[in-house]
């Protein structure tokens, strides 16, 4: 768009949109990718979103965690069958156990490097359910 009266009457509109709620909400939403849900093939709505920001128990913000390049599974029941799956691909999924500082309302989940919810277990995961999971986005656990 080029300068000139046009543009300034644009920029205003623009201006007193951003300051109310809904329409900075919705430019958030269409600029940040927050409102995008990629289609992955589970019906869970979280799944093919992109996480919330959050802090875990210890004070680590769950952005630190992606930042390394490999998946993430939230286990905040400390699930022993769970933590048997994951070992298997403990060299590119971090678990994380215990309580949540801010907790997602899910449950267990397992995020993709890219910070992308792949599943959810929801309070009363299933092993196998998670294990196809990992084998999706992680590929064959290591031997």
């Amino acid at each position: 768009m080029r300068p000139g009266p046009q543009a300034a009457a644009l920029q205003s509109v623009v201006r007193d949109l951003l300051t109310t709620r809904d329409g900075a909400g919705y430019v958030y939403l269409r600029t940040s990718g927050a409102g995008l849900r990629l289609d992955l093939g589970d019906a869970h709505p979280m799944v093919g979103r992109v996480a919330p920001e959050f802090r875990l128990a210890d004070g680590t913000w769950l952005g630190e965690l992606t930042a390394t390049g490999s998946g993430v599974l939230l286990d905040p029941g400390a699930d022993p069958a769970l933590g048997a799956v994951a070992h298997g691909w403990a060299d590119r999924i971090r678990r994380v156990t215990g309580p949540l500082r801010d907790d997602l309302g899910t449950g267990t989940v397992l995020l993709r490097p890219d910070g992308v919810v792949a599943w959810v277990g929801g309070d009363r995961p299933d092993p196998a359910a998670l294990r196809r999971a990992a084998r999706r986005w992680f590929g064959e656990p290591a031997a």
